[in-house]
């Protein structure tokens, strides 16, 4: 691994962390509803949508209000998509004249963005209407981080309230989290992103003439080029801070459109965890412990920095088939060296690895490069990141909440060693709580292994394998581990934009988000109603390096003994034939 490589990675890290001290702080007084340097600017505008949504804030609900409160959410996000896609050839900005969405694809897309996944089996820019794109898949990205962000504060609320049995106000907290969190970082982002070149503009696809004329498949003589262009900046800025991922244009981020600039890259790269690290830093000061927020973002780091220098490494080192065929593959002055595949030339491979391992950690799902193109090992990384659960950062709230379940079962496991009632920050760990904790990490496995079983056996499924052996086979297990953790990459060369997969996606998609988020909220609604037990000798300290080691060691053991033998026959075996 060169220097450079090295200095780009702890580059991005250290902004991150930087970033994330002062946001944590900051997210902390929004739900905790103290004042704020933006109250006064921002203060009348939450106060407008409670009036205009008959919303009293001064309201909680118990974990079943709540819940109910968050799935009708849900429900009129996915059908207001859902019709905007079937009905954008009769609505207004849609200077291409494109037409209404296929059904099972409209579908697909509509489970996507409402759940934060943003898995996209079409191309943006010749699929989607630039008032779909704004007032359906943008307003989406914001709506579904912010009800994530949401749950994941009524949990915390659940383990700091005492034998209460309400844990917040729905609306409320969602409010708070779009108007006071989500907002002013994208007009910031988006605004940032213009200034490199990212496009704005309710305009049509521009025409450029060609150098040199050519001919189609069919003969037909072409003069031109349409480049496809539209209202991208807004929507990207937030598809990153949200960990939302879905592209305006086909090629994501790695578009010059998108993502014009190292600058760019770089800013986009550290927004993706930006929030869902600084929420690691809300939960210590809203718990009124600092030290466990940090042993969380710790835990976190524990894994994602191996990660991202084992991906970076191993793309290095280059295609080993090209290896023994005598290719030249170390970097010099002339040339950038190891797997340079499905990158990008402005970015190169520490970026590219950098960015995977960033939006596979994050449940965001945006690429800068092709994962597909990646060697078996390097595609390994970035596959085994999402398989843990999102939950090494995760979404913005869904990935700190699934730690937080993680963190309950590393408790249990700990404490019937010990032969001691389990506890966290004094709340005992029972029966339900364990029930509600294994119905939220079981569900994703299920939902994913059976995805990818059925399809790899039935006719729908194979028709959409575009590469032969364990390489197609890690295409389609990819898909299913995107969807059914809500993260949206893709590993590409799969055919999924057909009703098989649109419909099965969308259904592991629906599992992934909510038979996690409701036994999350089941668990927050349990918590708050106990008595807050007085620490003793013999309670575990969950803000040590050692429960941060176990912590660690319980996520990989369940994540890798859940997927390992899918794992092995797909990229392990792929590797294993290139020797």
């Amino acid at each position: 691994m060169t220097a450079w490589s090295l200095a780009q990675i702890a580059l991005a890290l250290g902004m991150l962390l930087l970033a994330a001290v002062p946001l944590g702080r900051y997210m902390a007084r929004v739900y905790e509803g103290q004042p704020t340097v933006l109250g006064r600017l921002l203060g009348p505008l939450e106060r407008l949508v409670y009036r205009a949504g008959g919303i009293d804030p001064t309201r909680e609900s118990d974990w079943k209000g709540y819940t109910l409160a968050m799935l009708a959410f849900h429900l009129v996000g996915f059908a207001a998509v859902y019709l905007l896609q079937r009905l954008q050839g009769l609505l207004p900005l849609n200077p291409d004249g494109l037409g209404a969405v296929e059904p099972t694809s409209a579908f697909d897309t509509a489970v996507s963005f409402m759940t934060n996944t943003n898995w996209q089996g079409y191309g943006g820019e010749t699929t989607m209407s630039h008032l779909t794109q704004m007032l359906g898949l943008t307003v989406q990205n914001f709506a579904s981080a912010a009800a994530g962000m949401a749950i994941l504060v009524a949990l915390i609320r659940g383990l700091t309230r005492r034998t209460s049995h309400e844990i917040g106000n729905f609306w409320v907290d969602l409010v708070r989290s779009a108007v006071y969190v989500l907002l002013p970082l994208s007009i910031v982002l988006a605004l940032v992103l213009v200034s490199q070149g990212t496009v704005q503009t309710f305009r049509g696809h521009a025409t450029a003439t060609l150098l040199e004329a050519t001919r189609g498949a069919d003969g037909t003589p072409i003069a031109e080029q349409r480049i496809a262009v539209g209202p991208a900046a807004s929507q990207i800025a937030i598809k990153q801070l949200g960990t939302n991922g879905g592209g305006f244009f086909n090629a994501n981020a790695s578009h010059p459109f998108e993502n014009p600039t190292p600058l760019s890259n770089l800013l986009q790269t550290t927004a993706i965890l930006l929030i869902a690290a600084a929420l690691c830093l809300t939960f210590g000061h809203m718990v009124r412990d600092r030290r466990q927020g940090w042993a969380l973002l710790a835990a976190m780091l524990v894994v994602l920095v191996p990660a991202i220098l084992v991906a970076t490494s191993i793309e290095q080192r280059g295609n080993p088939v090209l290896a023994t065929l005598g290719v030249d593959q170390a970097p010099t002055n002339l040339q950038p060296g190891g797997n340079m595949e499905g990158k990008e030339q402005r970015f190169g491979i520490a970026s590219s690895t950098l960015w995977a391992s960033f939006t596979t950690a994050a449940s965001n799902g945006s690429v800068n490069s092709m994962h597909d193109s990646f060697t078996p090992l390097g595609g390994l990384v970035p596959l085994v990141l999402i398989q843990l659960g999102e939950v090494i950062f995760g979404g913005v709230g869904s990935g700190l909440y699934g730690m937080l379940v993680f963190v309950v079962i590393a408790v249990f496991a700990a404490g019937l060693m010990v032969g001691r009632t389990p506890e966290y920050l004094g709340k005992k760990i029972g029966p339900f709580e364990m029930k509600m904790a294994a119905l939220a990490i079981l569900a994703m496995p299920v939902a994913v292994l059976v995805g990818t079983a059925v399809a790899v056996v039935v006719s729908a499924g194979q028709a959409g394998i575009l590469n032969p052996g364990p390489h197609g086979f890690s295409e389609v297990l990819y898909a299913f581990s995107s969807a059914g953790n809500n993260n949206g990459s893709a590993f590409a060369g799969l055919g999924a934009n057909t009703p098989f997969y649109n419909l099965a996606l969308g259904v592991a998609m629906l599992i992934g988000r909510f038979l996690v988020a409701v036994p999350v909220l089941a668990l927050a609604g349990s918590l708050a109603g106990k008595k807050l037990a007085a620490a003793s000798a013999g309670t575990l300290p969950t803000h040590t390096p050692m429960f941060v080691g176990w912590l660690v060691a319980v996520v990989i053991i369940v994540g890798g003994l859940t997927f390992f033998p899918a794992l092995a026959l797909g990229p392990i075996v792929e590797h294993l034939m290139f020797r």
